[in-house]
Formats: C-alpha cells, sequence, structure tokens
C-alpha cells in the first residue's frame, strides 16, 4: 500500500515533488533546528490519487490520524480537546509556489465548546472568538464554497455600527456575534452547517486543498507559467502558533533582501496583535520590519540570525513567513523568494562576490524574460507633473492603462486589445485573471509581502501597493484621493513601481538604463552592472551564435551594438516598400522583357545601395541575405480599393483610370486563394526571369564596393521555400551565373556561400540531398509551424488558440515557443541528415523564435550553431544562449 503522510522530521527540501514546497522547506527548518512548530505532510502521490478517482485514497484516513495522535501526543492535548483544545492550520502546498492554490484554513479544531476552553486557558476570551471566527470565515469560504464577499460584508457592517476602523477594535461580544452570523450564512448558502467535530474539519480540509488544484485560477497560474498539470499539491498539517494574542504577539513577511532591488538586509512587513493572512491580504496596513526592532528587540534579534543561516543554506534570497506568540518566534515558512528582473540579476551578481554561489549559478539564477523586462522604457520623471497618489513601490516598471476595478473587467477589455491598470482595496487569489490582464496593480492597502506585491513581482507586473490616500469604491466603479479627486473607471493612470507614484494621464517614456548600457556601455547602477556581468559571463560560456534579423543599416548597427555576431536573416522584400513600391509595379505590369529589364535595371542601385550599408555596418561578420519570398501581389495595391475605385469611377459616368484597370487585371491574374503556400520563394525566382538575377547581382556589387573600400562583407546568399532539391539546383545555377560574372567584370573574386531556408515539412525530410546543393541551412520556424500543423498564423490565432490554451491543447502558442514534438522533431532530423550529406554544415534559425528563452535552449540541444532574432532581442538570446550551455547547473525556482 502506498504511503502518503510524512512528518517535518522526515522530509527535507530535496523531497519538494513529493512534500510540496512549503512541506519540504519545512521539513528542511525542522532538520537545521530552527523553531518550527510541529506537524505533517500529506504528499502530492495522495493528491494525485484523489484526482485520478475523485475519492479519498485507501488508507490516508488512518495515516492522518496516525500522524494527528503523535501531534497531539507532543503537545499534550488532543485536536479540538474541550477544555484545552489542539489547534491546527490546514495548508496548500504544491512543488512550484502557486497564488491560485486554497488559501489557508486556521485554527482547525475549534468548536463551539472548545472556544470556551480556549478562552480560559489563554485567558482571553477576545482572542478565543478572533480565532473561532477566523476558522468559521475560512473554512466557509475555501471548504464549503461560501463566496468570501459575504464574511467580509458582514464584517464591515459590523465595524461601521461599532465605528471600529479595523477587526482589532471589536470586542470579544462583537466577535461571537460574528461567529453566529458566519454560521447562519453557511447554512443559508450551503444548505449545511458548519462541522462541530474537529476531525471532520481536519478531513475535509485536505480533501479541499487536493480539489484547489484544479481550480480556475489555480490552471490560469499554471498555463502561464508552464507548470504541469500532473504535479499535484501537497498538504501541511501544523501545530497552530498565535500571533493575536495581544500587543505582544503578532505576525510578519521577511525576505533576507530586498525583493525590489535585491538591496542586502531584513526587508518587510510585520502586524502586532494578528495571523499571517492578516499580512498577506492587506487586511490592516503593517509596518516596516525594522519597526519590530523597537517593539520587540529580542525577537527581531532572532529572526535577524535566523534569516542569515537560512540565506547561507539556501544560498539564495529568502522569504519567510513568522509568527511571535507571547515572546516566542515560531518559524512557519521559508522558501527560495520571488523577486523582479531586477533584483534577480542584482542579488546573483552579489552572491557571486560574497562567495556563495559561482558564476555558472549566477548565470543560472537569472533568465532572458527578466532581462527583457527590463529593456522596456522607463517614465520620464522631468515630463510629468504633481502625483495623484504615492504608495508602496511593490513590483518595478513603467505602465501605462485605463483604471479597471475588478478582474473581470480586466479580462474583458485586455481581450479586447486596450491596456489596463487594475485597481483595489487589496487583491485575493480570484483576482488572478485580471492581474494577468492587467499591465499594472494598485491597491490601497497591503505592503511589499500582500498577495498583490508577491503575484506581481512573480509575474513581472507593476505594482504599487499600499496607496493610502485613496479610497477605492469597486461598487461604484472609482476611486477618489484624499484631496476629493475623483478618478472613473476607463480613466488612464500611469503607474511607476520603481517610485510607487500614481500618475493621472499617459507619461512620457525614455529608454531603459540597461539600453543605455547596451548601446553606449555606460553602467548605471548596481543593477545594470550585473546584467553586464551575466551577459559577458553568458558569452564566454555560450556555443550557439546569436545574430539579428534586420533588413536595414540602421538596424543592423543597432544589433552589432546589442551583439549580434551577424545577420541571420535580411528580407530583401522589405527594401521594395514606399516609393520602390511603384518600380515593382513596373516589373510586374511589364509585357515586354525590355520593359521588365527596364524596372529591374532602375531597382538595382537601390538595392545595391541598402546591401552595402548592410554589409558596412556588419564588416567582418556574416550577413544571410534572404532573396524576394512573398508573392508579387503583395507589392500591388488591394484587389477590393481598386475594384471600388473603377466602380466608383463607371457608376458616376466618369472614365476609370488606364492604370487602375491594368493593376486591376494583374491582381486578378495573381490572385491566390491562400498565398502562403502560392507563387512565391524560390518559385518566384525560377518563374519571374531576371528577378534572381537583380537581386544576386545587387548584392555581388556591394560585396565589391564594400572590398574595395578595405572592408571585409561576409554576405551569403539564402534561397527561401525550397521543397525539392531541383529547386534549390536551379536556382543555385542562376545565383552562381551572377557571382561569376560580377567577379568578372570587377576582377574582385565574389564569393558567396549559397544555401536555403527550410520552411517546409518535406525539406526537412529531404535534407539529405538537399545539403548537397545547400551551404548552409537556416530554419524558417514560422513558416515551419505554420505548414507543419496547417495553421495560418494570422487566421487561428485570433480564431482558436485561446480556446487551444485553455483546454491545454498548447501550453504555449507554437508560434512563441518551438513545438518540440513535431516542429522540433523535424528540426533534429533535418540537422542529422543534412550534416551527414555535407559534414560541417551550417545550421541556424532565424524565425523569431530565435529569440525565444526556451526555444533557445532546445536549438542548443538540437546542435545549430546559430540563431538569430529581432536587434531588441539579441541580449535576449546572448543570456539564454548561455543558461542552455549550462542546463543541469543549479537555479533554484522562484516560480
Amino acid at each position: 500500500m502506498s504511503r502518503y503522510v510524512y512528518d517535518f522530521h522526515e522530509g527535507g527540501r530535496d523531497l519538494a515533488g513529493l512534500l510540496g514546497g512549503k512541506g519540504a522547506n519545512l521539513a528542511e527548518m525542522t532538520r537545521m533546528g530552527l523553531p518550527v512548530p510541529p506537524g505533517f505532510i500529506v504528499s502530492t502521490e495522495a493528491c494525485r490519487a484523489f484526482l485520478a478517482t475523485g475519492e479519498e485514497p485507501a488508507g490516508l484516513s488512518a495515516e492522518v490520524s496516525r500522524h494527528l495522535s503523535a501531534l497531539e501526543a507532543s503537545a499534550g492535548r488532543l485536536l479540538g480537546q474541550a477544555d484545552d483544545p489542539l489547534l491546527v492550520s490546514v495548508r496548500s502546498g504544491a512543488r512550484f509556489s502557486m497564488p491560485g492554490m486554497m488559501e489557508t484554513v486556521l485554527d482547525i479544531g475549534l468548536n463551539d465548546d472548545s472556544v470556551l476552553g480556549l478562552a480560559k486557558v489563554s485567558g482571553s476570551e477576545r482572542f478565543a472568538w478572533d480565532s473561532y471566527r477566523r476558522l468559521v470565515q475560512m473554512y466557509g469560504s475555501t471548504v464549503m464554497g461560501v463566496d468570501p464577499a459575504l464574511f467580509e460584508e458582514a464584517m464591515t457592517l459590523l465595524k461601521e455600527a461599532r465605528e471600529a476602523p479595523d477587526d482589532v477594535h471589536l470586542d470579544a461580544g462583537d466577535l461571537a456575534w460574528l461567529v453566529e452570523t458566519y454560521k447562519r450564512l453557511i447554512r443559508d448558502e450551503t444548505g449545511r452547517d458548519f462541522p462541530q467535530s474537529p476531525a471532520q474539519q481536519l478531513q475535509q480540509a485536505v480533501l479541499a486543498v487536493f480539489g484547489s488544484w484544479n481550480a480556475e485560477r489555480a490552471r490560469l497560474y499554471r498555463r502561464r507559467e508552464h507548470i504541469p498539470d500532473d504535479l499535484g499539491t501537497a498538504v501541511t498539517v501544523q501545530r497552530m502558533v498565535f500571533g493575536n494574542l495581544g500587543a505582544d504577539s503578532g505576525s510578519g513577511v521577511a525576505f533576507t533582501r530586498d525583493p525590489a532591488t535585491g538591496r542586502p538586509g531584513l526587508y518587510g512587513d510585520y502586524l502586532a496583535n494578528a495571523q499571517g493572512e492578516d499580512v498577506v491580504a492587506g487586511v490592516r496596513n503593517a509596518v516596516p520590519l525594522a519597526e519590530l526592532e523597537r517593539l520587540d528587540p529580542r525577537s527581531y534579534r532572532r529572526l535577524r540570525d535566523h534569516a542569515q543561516t537560512l540565506e547561507r543554506h539556501y544560498r539564495d534570497l529568502c522569504d519567510i513567513e513568522f509568527t511571535i506568540e507571547r515572546g516566542t518566534l515560531w518559524m512557519l515558512q521559508t522558501r527560495v523568494g520571488k523577486r523582479t528582473a531586477e533584483a534577480a540579476f542584482a542579488i546573483a551578481a552579489e552572491l557571486v562576490e560574497e562567495g556563495l554561489i559561482s558564476a555558472d549559478e549566477a548565470l543560472a539564477r537569472v533568465g532572458g524574460d527578466g532581462l527583457a523586462r527590463l529593456m522596456f522604457p522607463r517614465f520620464d520623471t522631468g515630463a510629468t507633473g504633481a502625483p495623484l497618489t504615492h504608495g508602496i513601490p511593490a513590483s518595478p516598471g513603467a505602465a501605462v492603462g485605463a483604471a479597471v476595478f475588478d478582474s473581470a473587467e480586466a479580462v474583458r477589455r485586455a481581450a479586447a486589445g486596450e491596456r489596463v491598470v487594475l485597481v483595489r482595496e487589496e487583491t485575493t487569489p480570484d483576482d488572478l485573471p485580471g492581474m494577468v490582464a492587467a499591465q499594472a496593480v494598485l491597491t490601497g492597502r497591503g505592503g511589499k509581502t500582500s498577495h498583490a506585491a508577491v503575484v506581481a513581482r512573480g509575474m513581472g507586473k507593476v505594482c504599487v501597493c499600499g496607496a493610502q490616500d485613496i479610497t477605492v469604491h469597486p461598487e461604484a466603479r472609482r476611486f477618489t484621493t484624499r484631496d476629493g479627486t475623483v478618478v472613473e473607471e476607463g480613466a488612464v493612470l500611469s503607474v511607476d513601481g520603481s517610485t510607487g507614484e500614481v500618475y493621472a494621464g499617459a507619461v512620457a517614456t525614455v529608454p531603459s538604463a540597461t539600453v543605455r548600457y547596451l548601446e553606449t556601455g555606460e553602467q548605471a547602477g548596481s543593477a545594470v552592472s550585473a546584467v553586464a556581468r551575466a551577459l559577458e559571463h553568458a558569452d564566454h560560456v555560450r556555443r550557439l551564435e546569436v545574430r539579428a534579423n534586420a533588413d536595414n543599416p540602421e538596424d543592423a548597427a543597432r544589433a552589432r551594438r546589442f551583439g549580434a555576431q551577424g545577420i541571420g536573416l535580411c528580407r530583401t522584400e522589405h527594401m521594395f516598400l514606399g516609393e520602390r513600391r511603384k518600380l515593382v509595379e513596373e516589373m510586374i505590369l511589364a509585357r515586354t522583357d525590355a520593359d521588365r529589364e527596364r524596372a529591374l535595371a532602375a531597382l538595382l542601385p537601390l538595392q545595391r545601395r541598402d546591401f552595402t550599408g548592410i554589409l558596412e555596418a556588419m564588416d567582418g561578420l556574416p550577413v544571410t541575405i534572404r532573396l524576394l519570398d512573398p508573392p508579387l501581389h503583395e507589392f500591388l495595391p488591394d484587389r477590393m480599393a481598386l475594384a471600388v475605385r473603377i466602380a466608383t469611377a463607371e457608376a458616376t459616368g466618369g472614365r476609370p483610370d488606364a492604370h487602375d484597370v491594368e493593376l486591376l487585371d494583374a491582381v486578378n491574374r495573381m490572385h491566390e486563394e491562400n498565398p502562403m503556400l502560392g507563387l512565391r520563394g524560390v518559385r518566384l525566382g525560377l518563374v519571374v526571369p531576371g528577378l534572381v538575377a537583380m537581386q544576386v547581382r545587387a548584392i555581388a556589387e556591394a560585396v565589391v564596393e564594400r572590398t574595395r573600400a578595405g572592408g571585409a562583407p561576409r554576405a551569403e546568399i539564402m534561397v527561401p521555400l525550397v521543397g525539392a532539391v531541383e529547386e534549390l539546383r536551379l536556382a543555385r545555377a542562376e545565383v552562381s551565373r551572377v557571382l561569376a560574372e560580377v567577379g568578372e567584370e570587377s576582377g574582385v573574386d565574389v564569393r558567396c556561400p549559397i544555401g536555403t531556408m527550410i520552411e517546409l515539412p518535406r525539406a526537412a525530410l529531404t535534407a539529405g540531398p538537399i545539403a548537397e546543393e545547400a551551404e548552409f541551412f537556416s530554419f524558417g520556424t514560422n513558416d515551419l509551424t505554420q505548414t507543419t500543423w496547417g495553421f495560418s498564423r494570422d487566421d487561428v490565432e485570433a480564431a482558436f488558440f485561446s480556446a487551444y490554451l485553455d483546454k491545454g491543447v498548447f501550453a504555449a502558442s507554437p508560434f512563441e515557443t518551438l513545438d518540440r514534438a513535431g516542429v522540433g522533431r523535424l528540426v533534429r532530423l533535418a540537422v542529422a541528415e543534412g550534416r551527414a550529406a555535407r559534414p560541417g554544415l551550417e545550421t541556424g534559425v532565424c524565425g523569431e523564435h530565435g529569440g525565444d528563452p526556451e526555444s533557445i535552449h532546445f536549438f542548443h540541444d538540437a546542435g545549430l550553431d546559430y540563431v538569430s532574432c529581432s536587434p531588441f532581442r539579441v541580449p535576449v538570446a546572448r543570456l539564454e544562449a548561455g543558461r542552455a550551455a549550462l542546463d543541469g547547473v543549479e537555479a533554484g525556482d522562484t516560480r
């Protein structure tokens, strides 16, 4: 029979998969000798068994009873004992921290009898009834499914009647009244009574944690963070310690470094006479943790010492939950803490300097997504007026959006393409969909360790918490500031998560300090210096080269400043836009060879100038130039617009423009039902006389010009959309002929490697023969994804991708992160068979997957030589290429 339950002293952090992150870390702290209230863990295996059948696993109740008996024996009390009750908490704890999981249930074991015993033994009737109302409220909402807002409404009405600013000012009689009110609410909403049996409370709470694994908000978070659905969650059952016993008690959350900036020191929030859930929920504004040193110096010193012990043990930023019970400090949880991108880089660099981790480990702990966030613009503080309000800067960055006051509205507006700022008094796990949809979160209550702050940091969202001078009116869909300013829903806000300031309207932005460093080399601030060190180390260890997709000299120069080692894709069709479009029209409309040659001759010097500038910007580095790829009709006016213009002229008795008529005839002649699969790529070059020759001549003459100027041009010519080796053979012959011709005319030896773009499944499946004609392969993973899946990206993303993500068909869009099982298999096959036919064949990827962090790790494993992406993604690709070379190095997990 399977074993499902483990005491704290039986585990450790290496068992996170079995015991969940929370349970494994409690076990680790117990093993370290830190003051942890004893308890036990119901494993993830029990959860998976429950999810498979919908029923409690056989033998689980008996195991829980045995471990509970041991806990009771160590405490000298029984669960729910009438005169002196043992009380326990029940918490969810998956392998990865998941804000969408079931909320904690505290004080299990209290009932109408044991609450009286607790009052007597504690010497505080108020404390006992406060604990009981917490249990009924938490149990009612999380286990029995009552809307939490109903409990909050009852609490609010009572506080208003008593003129109490918060729950601390309610007396024992008030709290006893609340308990009865809550119990009536439960009976009215569910048709069942709040259970008086402590054993039933415990059993149902454990099963509710299991059931919450598949709650919508948990599934949403897993999809966003790419957490597998089959991990399941563990459940921790722990003896209660109480922070709500009076002024000498309290609860808090501590970080061993500032999770927003990475600065060393003890950071966090403390709330006297409160339980830990009060701090996280932000129901009252906590004080900075430094205040605890004044309130309780002894407990503060112990907490500081324990925090230092944990950071050195975990060798990382630690997030700690603690409770002080009448002057005694208890450690309730620790984990590797979530942090902002800025903090991640700064902390990793400082831990290297302190000798706690190696440079390889530091690189493994930062990521391309975080670097991309550091490259976002920031507000131009010189262009701002007085802020609308100011709060606690909980998660840095600059975000602009329309104010919304509930999660559903945030999701609705975001789905329509609008940027929004979610404004709440405080957030709860139910707000998770809205937080995902929003650009920023603003709350009236809470601190750096509130739910809003922790979740926003984990998602990389801008967040300002605890803006105390605003009053949020969610029902009226507005908030008011202390000076009486009213901000209605839809009003644009600019939220600065780095300073805590919130401005009315859209504030102008300026480039980030990280982008300034990449452009100029200026290292302003510790975070930028840390980024510089991380990129330097990534460049040192990576095997993959990083190139850029660039179509003009300006983008090429920027890419080189950002660290690109060449251009992996220069799309020549982008050179035919603007005023040059007329010349393409003339080529398409040409009736004779002479007319076509005249149009091509006019395009030649323009193309040559473009190529010369790009080769100069990338002097000495490879520049892969793709011959014209899209169908020619894309360079003609819109078919419908032409038809309407001609019809309008005819209907009004006028004469249609002859050029319009000619253009419409050409558009009709070239019309294709599915242009993506039509006359484009190599097919275009084989069918339209002179087009390939013109482009190759422009490239060759640019090489000659740069060579004569003393440069070192390294142009490579890529033939797109090849599906059969015969196509490439014909195209290659034309390319080689023109290169030789220009070489003979100029007296300069023009050598350009000739390769192909692998973007059709047939090309991947026949890579061996194709490699006999190609000197390099470049995978066009966008089209390869479309043709492998049978998707037209522009059509299907809006049509059904969101449904596919919801249903779990995709973990992520295959156009954002490479489909390893299908498209990835074709890539591996083509690399292997191509290199078997041509040893040393150079292979790269030029689709935008080349800048996606997860895809880069695949390309490294698949043995590609380089990735290529847009210039702004080059630094991300450099970093991830380095991390890919270190796969397996311990990184920790802050999810």
